[in-house]
């Protein structure tokens, strides 16, 4: 990873700003960051960032703390936060770091260590300000309630305010007994069970349908390519964003998968009839908990509704192996497919934090409910 400027901030530790280079080889201390940060983050993890950084990188720099400078031998990070400086959100000359999100990036809380979370994020919050950048943190899509939301409210004397709050879906099963797993579908309406079966049966009046998931590395570049092909046969390649046709999407969507599936760290699950797919999904995990990252189907298997039948096979899968604890639908506000089966609800905002005293912190939350305000009149106006 190439040099950039490095400060000490309070506490003895090292703030480093970093260029996010794709060439560079992934750190082995930014993958144990990852796997042992308080609240998961796949998207921010190396093995993800870094093959994404070509496709959706463009001017996206790393906010590093480490306990010495980052690139030094046996160095440990405690804090990761990719994001981009933007000088004119709000129309006005007042610099923000806006952290980085894109596409296939819906989670956009910071790597922070598991063991010293609270050290972990003070020192992220003093970092800007000893690398001389804005004091003002946006965190897209980061998460509402839990461990992470709950740092942020013990932090004293700053503010921090949130906006587009929503919840998606999530299948949570942490903590459940068996008796709990096994009777967690039981909320589904008869209405709904008629439906499933209905769907069930018109799918396999063309032939037994199997539900499979693919973790084998040497299988995921396969399953991928199928992935790929469905997409584009639907209402995406249509629209020209499939991914069979945006190269530098496929080419990180590969890499990603790769890097992901030699740790085993990724699962293609798929609904299968006769060698045909009929929907399929690609889920990456960190620990115990998976993400859905894309999800197709058949278009020409509508009536038998593939996707609901694949979510709803999933959710049996999770259900019965009880490697995962929680899915997270990773779905926008008003993509309901998983909230068909999952009870659990994962509440996310845009959180602007005040890093470090700011005068004009006020004046930047205002603007930014404004945008928040004007944004929304725009949807509501666009669907009349």
């Amino acid at each position: 990873m190439s040099a950039g400027p490095t400060a000490m901030v309070p506490g003895g530790l090292f703030a480093a700003l970093r260029p996010l280079d794709p060439a560079s080889p992934a750190s082995a201390a930014w993958r144990a960051l990852g796997a042992g940060a308080c609240v998961p983050n796949p998207f921010y993890e190396a093995d993800y960032a870094l093959p994404a950084a070509r496709a959706f990188g463009d001017g996206v720099r790393l906010l590093v703390v480490a306990d010495r400078p980052p690139e030094e031998p046996g160095a440990r990070w405690l804090a990761l936060w990719p994001f981009r400086s933007s000088r004119t959100r709000w129309g006005v000359p007042l610099p923000v770091l806006v952290g980085w999100t894109h596409g296939f990036c819906p989670l956009g809380v910071p790597l922070l260590d598991g063991t010293e979370p609270a050290r972990a994020l003070q020192a992220l919050c003093d970092a800007p300000r000893a690398l001389g950048l804005s004091p003002r943190l946006l965190l897209l899509n980061a998460p509402a309630d839990g461990p992470f939301a709950e740092l942020l409210a013990a932090r004293t004397n700053r503010r921090d305010a949130a906006y587009w709050a929503h919840a998606r879906g999530a299948l949570d099963l942490a903590g459940l007994k068996p008796a709990g797993r096994a009777g967690y579908l039981d909320h589904v309406s008869g209405k709904g069970r008629r439906k499933l079966r209905l769907g069930r049966e018109r799918l396999e009046a063309g032939g037994a349908v199997a539900f499979e998931t693919v973790a084998d590395p040497a299988a995921l570049a396969a399953a991928l390519d199928d992935y790929v092909a469905l997409e584009t046969a639907g209402w995406k390649g249509r629209a020209g964003t499939a991914l069979g046709q945006r190269p530098a999407e496929a080419a990180f969507m590969r890499g990603m998968v790769a890097g992901f599936g030699a740790q085993g760290r990724i699962r293609i699950v798929r609904l299968r009839r006769n060698g045909r797919t009929l929907a399929a999904a690609i889920l990456p995990r960190s620990g115990t908990e998976a993400f859905v990252l894309k999800v197709s189907y058949d278009e020409a298997e509508a009536a038998g509704a593939p996707g609901v039948q694949l979510v709803h096979r999933l959710t049996e899968a999770a259900l019965r192996d009880g490697a995962i604890d929680r899915i997270d639908s990773c779905a926008a506000p008003d993509y309901r497919l998983a909230e068909m089966f999952w009870t659990g609800r994962r509440a996310i905002a845009h959180r602007l934090v005040e890093a470090s005293p700011d005068r004009f912190f006020p004046l930047a939350a205002a603007l930014e409910h404004a945008r928040e305000r004007y944004a929304g009149w725009q949807m509501r106006r666009r669907v009349r």
